[in-house]
């Protein structure tokens, strides 16, 4: 990460200390945010977040009293209302409210406090680790100054896409919310497969982390596309293209993946429904 230059985002409450609104914090301070300009509303926070207690954040297990300049929501969708309505009466005109609640559209959060500039935001569990990466949607009420706090807020856990219209937010979920769980699940089949095949099944699942790990950080400071890149590993009549050969039939890995990434969409379009 480079080094921190500092930024301000005025009185900020998080509301949910869990382990994104943790890892979110953990960024904004290794970016220069005033410790103390942060309350944490949450009666259970994680214990990770003790040490930034002790650098300057406040902490507290119900609504501040003071007008916040923004509010971040980062509690599980199904806690929401009953969470944010206390924070109701600190909000003023001008408050940006950042959500990172799953499936909470800007209209419920709208009903839920008020019109207020609103952020809409998916993250992903990379974010734990600074590498995440979250798509973003602002209602009509952000303008240039509140947009610009958001992106900076989020950016502290990794790159931000910003969408134009909300429904592209289920896709981003899909995509990229929910990506890890197929990476993870990639490792994990190619750490069976491994086994299955004759490796000790630790060596197997070592080869298959940092396999997984190592082509990713690649793809990432590569100029050369994804598809380039496994050209690049595929020689011909060689294992890879042996390998190759199944998973891009037609009944392979990418019509298999456009189906879940179908299925995820479809579900979280429901959750915003709900």
């Amino acid at each position: 990460m480079t080094a921190a230059t500092g930024f301000s985002a005025g009185h900020l409450t998080l509301l949910g200390g869990g382990n994104m609104g943790g890892a979110m914090l953990r960024g904004w301070i290794a970016a220069g945010l005033d410790p103390a300009s942060v309350t944490v509303v949450d009666p259970r926070p994680s214990d990770a977040l003790l040490p930034l207690f002790d650098q300057g954040v406040r902490h507290r297990t119900s609504a501040p009293e003071t007008p916040q300049d923004v509010v971040v929501l980062a509690v599980k969708p199904q806690l929401l209302d009953e969470a944010a309505a206390p924070l109701a009466p600190v909000l003023v005109a001008k408050t940006l409210v950042l959500s990172v609640a799953a499936g909470r559209t800007v209209a419920s959060i709208e009903a839920l406090l008020g019109a207020h500039p609103v952020v809409r935001a998916m993250p992903n569990t990379p974010a734990l680790i600074g590498r995440g990466i979250t798509g973003a949607y602002a209602n009509a009420l952000v303008d240039d100054h509140a947009h610009s706090v958001a992106d900076r807020l989020l950016s502290a856990s990794g790159p931000v896409e910003w969408v134009s219209n909300e429904a592209e937010i289920d896709m981003v979920t899909a995509v990229s919310g929910s990506g890890p769980a197929y990476v993870f699940l990639l490792a994990e089949a190619l750490a069976e497969a491994g086994a299955a095949a004759g490796l000790d099944p630790a060596l197997a699942m070592r080869l298959a982390r940092h396999t997984v790990a190592g082509a990713g950080e690649l793809m990432l400071r590569s100029e050369d596309d994804p598809a380039q890149l496994r050209r690049n590993v595929t020689s011909p009549k060689g294992t890879t293209e042996a390998a190759l050969g199944v998973l891009m039939a037609e009944d392979g890995f990418g019509p298999l993946l456009k189906k879940a990434v179908a299925a995820a969409k479809a579900r979280a379009e429901e959750l915003s429904r709900a």
